[in-house]
């Protein structure tokens, strides 16, 4: 009489609550996942905090982390306790239960994860607006401006006046004009730091993309096109510029380096880059400053570019009278 009662007493133990167990695991998980994003990942995460769009980019990152880790680990939680608790054991011949589906869990499913996808989607675009793009090329006419754009004919150190920049890529060159310096280009990037800086990216020839990684900064510099962009930097050091799309066989060493430095420094070096360029001629060789240009009809780009130093491609890729190699462009 015992043993016929063992099996039925097995077979009426009750079932454990592994909804329970499951949401207790994850919850856990997902609580120590999002700390350690939140405090230890956060400041290692690109592009660091060297301008605003920088951190504020950081940040965009770290709220998606901290969201998509617990959706993450929810799917990870379930498949591992079913891999421990619902395997198959050994000498086990019997179907699985017919499981249909759950109304439940379908529903509870489609409206948490819609919440998030939509919650995403206002943060992303409050993040688009506010902080000007995030950093990003708006076209010449940017429909958001972050505030205290103040643009003047001159800048000087110690004022909120935005200071412009004009990136000119070439293959496979940047180079960079100051139009609050006399219109002087150069070769190397400084900026002052504390100081709100509006880019005008543009092109000689094919499609780049210009990308100060460090500073949170991406705009396409297209042919013909002032594709304006705007950052503030906050942080002094070093940054990496780089082109970002594909131009041509040199695409790979179209890269150098800029950096941030106090006002009084960046006064000091574009006031003495001005000069040299005003005594040596190289001012009076480049055309009037403007949002683009046409090298095959600005003679004189050829004469300048070899003043400020830059030879192959960026010097002497449009040919002429002041090259002495008649013919047109030819990229290799």
């Amino acid at each position: 009489m015992a043993e016929s009662q063992a099996p039925t007493a097995a077979a009426g133990k009750a079932e454990p609550n592994h909804a329970v167990r499951i949401a207790s695991i994850w919850l856990v998980l997902a609580i120590v996942a999002d700390l350690l994003i939140y405090f230890v990942w956060q400041p290692h995460l690109p592009p660091g905090r060297m301008s605003d769009n920088a951190r504020g980019q950081q940040f965009d990152i770290t709220v998606m982390a901290v969201l998509c880790a617990p959706v993450l680990l929810g799917v990870w939680t379930y498949f591992g306790y079913a891999l421990v608790n619902w395997r198959r054991r050994a000498g086990d011949t019997e179907d699985g239960p017919p499981i249909e589906g759950n109304g439940k869990v379908q529903a509870a499913w489609i409206t948490v994860t819609s919440l998030i996808v939509l919650s995403l989607a206002a943060f992303g675009t409050y993040e688009l607006i506010v902080p000007a793009g995030a950093g990003g090329g708006e076209g010449p006419v940017p429909i958001w401006k972050p505030s205290g754009v103040v643009t003047t004919a001159a800048w000087t150190p110690g004022s909120t006046h935005t200071l412009v920049v004009q990136a000119i890529g070439q293959q496979w060159n940047w180079t960079y004009r100051f139009p609050q310096f006399g219109g002087m280009e150069t070769t190397g990037l400084e900026l002052p730091i504390n100081t709100p800086v509006e880019f005008h990216v543009t092109s000689l020839d094919v499609i780049h993309s210009f990308w100060a990684y460090q500073l949170g900064v991406k705009a396409d510099a297209n042919p013909g096109v002032d594709n304006v962009a705007f950052v503030k930097p906050l942080q002094l050091g070093q940054f990496v510029v780089r082109c970002n799309e594909l131009c041509g066989i040199w695409h790979g060493a179209m890269f150098d380096y800029g950096n941030v430095v106090t006002a009084s420094q960046f006064q000091s070096w574009a006031t003495s880059i001005q000069t040299k360029e005003r005594a040596n001629g190289t001012l009076a060789a480049l055309p009037p400053y403007a949002t683009t240009y046409d090298p095959t009809e600005i003679s004189q780009l050829g004469q300048a570019w070899a003043k400020l130093g830059i030879v192959g491609a960026g010097g002497y890729y449009y040919p002429g009278p002041q090259t002495g190699t008649p013919g047109d462009p030819v990229s290799p």
